[in-house]
Parts: C-alpha cells; structure tokens; sequence
C-alpha cells in the first residue's frame, strides 16, 4: 500500500478556503441570481396588473353591447404593432386586440370568471418574422352591468401581455454585472486571503526555523515568546531536549563514577598481583575485590535504572501501590505495632513511571516506618493547575517519631548518611527521593508535623504539559 507524502499547511488551508469561497460565491450568486429573477418576474405581473385596470377604466360598451374602443392607452407601446406589449379582450361573441397585436400570432385568450386574475409565464407565441417567441400574460376577469339591465350584462377578460424577450435582456444585463462584479470581488478575496493565512502562519514557520537552528546546535532551546496555540508545542519540545539532554548526562555521569569506583578495587588486583604474597591469599583478596566491583556496577546500574523518567507517562492510580507498600512495610515492622492511615484524594494520579512510584513512596514510608513510635500519616491530594495543563502532585508523610532538627535536613540528605548510627541501614533512601523529586522537576521539604508532631516529608510535583 502507498503513502502519500502530506502536502503543506498552508497549501491544504489555501486550497479548502478557496473552494469554500468559491462554493459560497456561486452559492450566493444563485441566490441573488434567483432573487432578480422572482422580484423581476412580481414587479412585470404588478405593472400587467395596472395595465389592466386603465383598460377597465377606459373600455366602454355600448347598448346593444358592442365595444367602444379605449381612445388612449395607458402606455404608446400599445399603438405601435410589434412592439412587444400587447391587450387583449375576449368578449362572449369575439375578442378585441391592440394594434401592436397585429402580425404576431398570440395565444387565444381564454374566458375567466368575473374577479378572477391569472399570471402565466412563458406562454409561446409567433413572431411577425414567423419566429417561435414567448410572452407573459395576465388576466383579468369582469362583468358588464348592462347599463342598470341585469338581462343584458355578459362576462368579458382582459388580457395584458408582454414579450418575454424585454425582461431577459434585464436579466442578461444583472447577470452579466452580478458576475462581473462577483468574479472581481472573490479574485480580491483569494488574494487578501492569501496574505492573510501567510500572516496567520508565520508563527508556526517561526517555531520551524527555531527547531532547524535546535537541530544545528545553533540554539540550545526554543524561545518563549509565540503564540498561546503554540506554547504547548513549544514548551513540549523545550522539556523532551532538556529531558534528553538530562538523560545524556545522566549516563555520562553514570559511566564516569562507574569507572572511578573501578579505579580503586582494579588497583588494588594490580598491587595484589606484583606482590609475593601466597595463593590463599591472593585468592581472599581477589574475591573481595571482585564482589566489591559487582557491587559498585549492581549499585551504578540501579541508579541509572532509577534516574529519569518518560517525559509523557501515562498516568498511575496512586493508591493501590500505598496500599501495596504498606501492608509489606506493616509485616516488616510489626513488632513495633505501626498504624499506617490515608488521607488519599479520590481519583488522584501519578504522571510519571511505576518504578519511580514505587520508590517515591516505598523510601519515604519506610523512613517514616523506621522512625515512628506508633503512627503515620500519607496524604496525597492533587494541585491546582493553569487550563490545559495536567495537575500537579502534594504528597507527605508523617509520623510521631523525633522528629529531624532543621540543622540536620541538608545532613539526612546526602547520600550514604543517616540521622542516627544506631540505626539500621545505608543512609541513601532519602537521597534516592531527592533525586527523583528533582527529576521531576519537584521540591521535597522536611519539616516538623503538626499533626503528629514527628518529622513531615512533603513533596510537591509542579503541573505537566
């Protein structure tokens, strides 16, 4: 199957505006088109109408019913034969037409009821040069009273009609203007269009440019000043280099403390080696240097492994995994009878990976755990974000243990140091937290609870993207 290649932005974007400018041009032609047309079409019937009623007015009959002819018509037209507009009576016993009647073969016209009107449209007819031609035609039914005799009144018509071809060459005239000036109107249209969606796009061409001079090594960022559509597309990228860029160095330094743990056990095997010392010997020292190497390298590695995280995770219920931790930690230290409680928000998530979760939560449990007399406290709720951003992330613990004077939180963390020798451990659980707060670009802060008046580790992660 083939693919295509997308074409453009804003070539996609000219050729959809231009279509639908064209659609709703043709569209709204039509319908003024049309409009002309009906408006034409009443203002003819209107003017018929009035033609017929100054027939009405001017016809007379005499007594033995004869019909005396209007001496003058509402309109010359009527006189000059072949002009176009012509009238037309139909009488009981015959039909009278106007001298522009004579040479063109109109229509018979009908008989209508006395009040009855009809407009009929294009109704055929011969022209006098024996061409087919077309004519409107309206009607109008009367009576005639007879002169006070009911006996002697009969029903006679009037029939105005008017050559189709005066009203299409208005129509031809309109039409010829209104697409003139239509074709006009939408040439400037696509034109300042045009200008207008390169204007709307130069942002985004902006940003293009920025990530080309990125990608050249010309600028370590993208800069912050574009438009409010575009700030997440741009403060995305600006995380994932730097959250790359974090990832490179991370393993920089990875390797680099790698090889300068080796450095030391590595000579030590060398001096070993040079020296005259027996096989037994030898062989005691090789295995410790050689456990403490695969240790340095399981204890490099699991700090990579824990270092960084997916910049777009899919978020976590946090819940289940205190849970979790909890009931292992409660078995471990139930000698000591610790109650664990939650003040956990419904619904509240961890953006970020599990492992780190798990970490997070197990190191600052586990502390607290350690330390507390009877009680801990975790409460985790959700914070406030701008529109379009993910929330942000308030987790703390407490408990009623000692509590950590505010001279010794730098202290406790740093790595390999503990708040107390006496107690069991490797002084680098809170220092992991630390590292993985930063890494998430949160803060972590050691206070003294008020609720239980123990130590208080609380961590806030900021809003995503």
């Amino acid at each position: 199957m083939s693919w295509r290649r997308p074409g453009s932005l804003q070539a996609r974007q000219q050729l959809a505006a231009s279509a639908s400018l064209i659609a709703f041009l043709a569209l709204a032609g039509y319908a003024l088109d049309r409009a002309f047309i009906e408006t034409a079409e009443s203002n003819l019937e209107q003017r018929l109408h009035n033609y017929a009623l100054a027939y009405t007015a001017d016809t007379e009959f005499g007594r033995d019913g004869e019909l005396i002819e209007p001496y003058d018509p509402p309109d010359p037209r009527f006189n000059r034969p072949g002009s176009g507009l012509y009238a037309q009576i139909a009488l009981p016993n015959g039909s009278w037409t106007s001298a522009s009647a004579e040479g063109p073969a109109l229509p018979a016209p009908p008989m209508l009821a006395p009040r009855e009107s009809r407009f009929e449209r294009a109704l055929p007819m011969r022209e006098s040069d024996g061409e087919i031609g077309e004519v409107y035609r309206y009607s109008y039914g009367l009576i005639w009273g007879g002169a006070g005799d009911r006996r002697a009144e009969f029903p006679y018509t009037i029939h105005i009609l008017e050559d189709t071809r005066t009203l299409r060459r208005q129509i031809g005239v309109f039409r010829e203007s209104l697409w003139r000036y239509l074709g006009g109107a939408g040439l400037i249209l696509l034109l300042l269009q045009g200008v207008i969606l390169r204007w709307s796009l130069m942002p985004l061409r902006h940003v293009i440019a920025e990530l080309k001079r990125v990608q050249r090594g010309e600028a370590s960022r993208m800069g912050m000043q574009h438009p409010r559509e575009l700030e997440p597309l741009t403060e995305s990228i600006n995380a994932f280099i730097e959250s790359e860029r974090e990832n490179l160095d991370r393993q920089r330094n990875t390797l680099a403390d790698l090889a300068h743990s080796l450095k030391t056990p590595l000579a030590v095997l060398r001096s070993r080696l040079e020296s005259p010392a027996g096989e037994a010997e030898l062989r005691e020292d090789v295995a410790t240097q050689v456990q403490r190497m695969n240790d340095l390298v399981s204890y490099q590695l699991a700090r990579a492994a824990r270092s960084g995280h997916a910049l777009f995770a899919a978020p976590i219920a946090l819940e289940p995994h205190a849970e979790q931790i909890v009931k292992g930690l409660e078995k471990v230290y139930a000698s000591k009878g610790v109650l664990c409680e939650f003040e956990i928000q419904e619904g509240v998530q961890f953006h970020g990976e599990a492992g780190d979760l798990q970490e997070l939560l197990g190191n600052l449990l586990e502390n607290a755990f350690k330390w507390a007399r009877s009680r801990v406290l975790l409460t985790v709720r959700s914070e406030p974000a701008s529109a379009g951003r993910r929330p942000g992330l308030l987790v703390a613990v407490d408990d009623d243990g000692p509590g950590i004077p505010p001279e010794k939180v730098s202290l406790i963390l740093q790595r390999g140091v503990r708040g107390d020798e006496r107690v069991q451990g490797h002084g680098i659980g809170l220092a992991i937290v630390q590292d993985l707060v930063r890494s998430y670009r949160g803060t972590l802060e050691v206070s003294r609870s008020t609720e239980l008046d123990g130590a208080r580790f609380e961590v806030h992660l900021p809003p995503g993207l």
